[in-house]
């Protein structure tokens, strides 16, 4: 969902450029099936999805040029939706009480963060050596998934962390220079394409990585390319597949050569 959210706003901004300063016409429509998408998730219930799907469509919708009015009651609705949703959600609220002081309950509300700090506490500059993590012994919930990076900083320590968090940054930066260069070619679809992939590649990996570091509520997210998986992580491939292509059709472009 996450991928073809970030193709339907992209193709949706595209098409309905010229009617983006209207509410009626065209903002409307786009966050009725944002909506209809968001309750789907929001059902199951999968708040951490939703989250990302907004940033996703919020993104394209600023890159794309939507009215700043619009733009600023729309970050105003989100937030207030958020908070509503933390608020009338026992175990939403209990993550935020649990994020706040996850010593105060260890073996409860903060028994996955506070394993996830011990495990950054334990790897330090170097790591303790790679397969040697003890928290991923059935100590630390998820740690194959959600809490990944934890595991990376006891196995590979501060030094780990760093280039992991580097290579996400690359990744992002050269996600931006092929949108760019798409501009360049007036090939504005594959241009917000790419950024909304972008937005998504960064948001999904900050929060699953502050997350991890107890900088943010705990939340079900994985980190992108790296945490196990079976669709998730053939849609992370699909999804370079894609960004690969589009930065295809630039070269091609720029070399004179119908794509």
């Amino acid at each position: 969902m996450k991928l073809l959210a970030a193709m339907y706003v992209a193709d949706y901004t595209t098409r309905k450029a010229a009617l983006m300063d209207s509410v009626k016409h065209g903002f409307l429509p786009m966050l009725g099936v944002m909506l209809l998408v968001g309750g789907l998730l929001l059902f199951e219930p999968d708040f951490g999805a939703f989250a990302v799907i907004a940033a996703i469509a919020i993104g394209i919708l600023w890159l794309g040029g939507i009215n700043i009015r619009i733009f600023v009651v729309l970050i105003v609705m989100l937030v207030i939706g958020f908070v509503v949703l933390i608020w009338s959600s026992p175990y939403r609220l209990q993550r935020i009480i649990g994020y706040m002081d996850p010593w105060a309950d260890p073996y409860g509300k903060g028994y996955q963060l506070s394993h996830a700090l011990m495990a950054f506490g334990r790897g330090e500059w170097f790591g303790v050596g790679l397969g040697a993590s003890v928290e991923k012994l059935m100590y630390l919930p998820e740690a194959h998934t959600d809490f990944l990076l934890a595991v990376i900083a006891e196995e590979l320590g501060f030094v780990g962390v760093a280039v992991v968090v580097g290579l996400f940054a690359w990744l992002i930066v050269r996600c931006f220079t092929i949108a760019k260069e798409a501009i360049q070619n007036e090939r504005y679809f594959s241009a917000l394409l790419a950024q909304g992939i972008a937005v998504w590649l960064g948001v999904q990996g900050l929060i699953n990585m502050g997350v991890n570091m107890g900088l943010l509520p705990t939340k079900g997210l994985t980190l992108p390319l790296m945490s196990f998986g079976g669709s998730g992580i053939l849609v992370n491939c699909v999804t370079m597949a894609v960004l690969l292509r589009i930065d295809w059709e630039n070269r091609r472009i720029v070399r004179g050569i119908p794509v």
